[in-house]
């Protein structure tokens, strides 16, 4: 199988945040977001994968700020790492007052997708290959990410959660 540098599923996106995008109290809605969010992590997916992907596993979304009505939410989105069929993508969002020279990051998330083949199932995606500071801590990280969805998801047992009890057993020594 072929590899991807993690640089190469880079995306970014912008939007302007407008009235039909906004709460009664002038904040963008939480389920918009996420709406941008979800289409420009498939699209760091598709980018690692050259194949569609499906969402399987949104978590750890973090609301720090809200968004304001025409502020500039700018999103980045990266592969983590890629499994078998599936990949972990992370995003960073970022609220951006132009008139006032401000951005400020805002939210946070990880997303898991699955690359399908033409038949609708799922297909080998490329190993990911990380190279700065931060993707190898990401990259590393991500693998112990996985273990606790799959727990909460139910397909797989806390015993059996080998990269989740090496980080017990190594606290507990401490």
């Amino acid at each position: 199988m072929n590899t991807k540098l993690a640089k190469e599923s880079y995306t970014e996106m912008n939007e302007l945040v407008l009235p039909n995008d906004t709460n009664t109290f002038g904040n963008l809605m939480g389920g918009r977001l996420l709406y941008w969010m979800d289409i420009c992590a498939a699209m760091a997916a598709q980018k690692h994968s050259n194949s569609p992907v499906v969402t399987v596993s949104v978590d750890n979304v973090s609301f720090k700020r809200s968004i304001k009505l025409g502020e500039v939410v700018t999103i980045q989105a990266q592969v983590t790492r890629a499994f078998s069929t599936s990949m972990e993508v992370r995003m960073e969002i970022f609220a951006q007052n132009l008139p006032e020279g401000t951005r400020e990051k805002s939210n946070e998330a990880y997303y898991t997708f699955v690359a399908i083949n033409k038949d609708n199932q799922p297909t080998k995606v490329p190993e990911l290959i990380p190279e700065t500071t931060l993707e190898h801590e990401l990259y590393e990280r991500a693998s112990q990410r996985r273990a606790l969805r799959l727990i909460l998801s139910g397909k797989i047992k806390p015993e059996d959660a080998i990269e989740l009890k090496n980080i017990v057993n190594a606290a507990l020594k401490d």
